[in-house]
């Protein structure tokens, strides 16, 4: 299958992650594969890093490269734009995101045009419904988060990590006021994948997600994870089997904390647990076979 896929981002955040473990998982699947970039970056210079054709453009491009694939993949807001504007070819979208969805002609407009709709979530699938979406074009995929061979080690000793966003849908104001609530020393993060490496647990709190991928890699990583109960994260965390999920408060996000540290026999059984269901429904293999699956369903195959 040839495939093209655009992604407009300007920064390597959660998204373009997903598209190069993407990538890199069709590619072992047998598919012809090229991105679309709005202009140099580092998803592009990764892409083009691991052997994969980058092309830079906008609408022009997306009508001139879509003419020779199966199926053109939009990951985001602008490539959904782009492909429903200009593709030759049958698209279609990733949505990442829990956000409500506008309601106006030009967004229904746009919503009608994908063949169909990979939701990161049943809550994001959720979101596509209420904007009129037909749920028989919507097919959850999950994101992915490459695993390791064996559950690394985990130092409860070691300070709590969270994300260091400046955005205030992420929580970081109630993170810091938990952290004094329960003593728990916390680190904000800006390299996660080096943090996490120690840390005593992972806490995520959001005030909407679409499912939770930094969730993923700690839980990879076997580091415990304490989440909001918000959007997508109870399909990532299951409580008290894979993870702690809280409401947003401080003292109780400060309750789970404590918990992570005061009962060791609890945090190891949900550090094996994360570790065996990153490995079942989270693999980029498992990511690639149900992409692969809505394409065929978007191109009547």
């Amino acid at each position: 299958m040839r495939i093209l896929h655009i992604d407009t981002g300007d920064e390597m955040r959660g998204g373009q992650h997903q598209v190069l473990l993407l990538l890199k998982a069709l590619r072992k699947a047998g598919c012809e594969q090229s991105l679309l970039v709005r202009h140099a970056g580092p998803l592009g210079d990764l892409a083009k890093s691991a052997g994969f054709p980058v092309r830079i453009g906008g609408l022009r491009s997306t009508f001139r490269l879509s003419r020779s694939v199966d199926i053109v993949h939009a990951h985001d807001a602008r490539a959904h734009l782009w492909s429903a504007t200009a593709s030759a070819a049958r698209f279609v979208v990733s949505r990442r995101v829990a956000f409500p969805i506008k309601r106006t002609p030009a967004s229904r407009w746009k919503y009608a045009r994908a063949a169909r709709y990979l939701a990161v979530s049943q809550c994001v699938a959720r979101e596509l419904e209420s904007a009129c979406v037909p749920g028989a074009k919507i097919d959850i995929v999950y994101d992915s988060v490459e695993t390791q061979p064996t559950m690394p080690t985990w130092d409860p000793t070691a300070p709590a990590v969270a994300l260091a966003s400046t955005d205030p849908m992420k929580g970081r104001d109630l993170v810091e006021r938990a952290a004094h609530v329960s003593g728990v020393p916390v680190v904000f993060s800006n390299d996660l994948a080096l943090d996490l490496q120690r840390a005593s647990m992972f806490v995520y709190i959001t005030r909407s997600e679409g499912l939770g991928s930094a969730a993923l890699l700690a839980m990879s990583l076997g580091v415990p994870v304490v989440a909001s109960a918000v959007g997508g994260l109870p399909e990532t965390v299951q409580h008290q089997q894979t993870g702690l999920l809280t409401g947003n408060e401080e003292r109780t996000i400060a309750r789970a904390m404590r918990r992570i540290l005061e009962e060791p026999d609890l945090a190891g059984q949900l550090r094996l647990a994360a570790f065996a269901a990153v490995k079942e429904r989270f693999s980029p293999e498992r990511m690639a076979q149900d992409t692969l699956a809505s394409y065929r369903r978007a191109i009547g195959s």
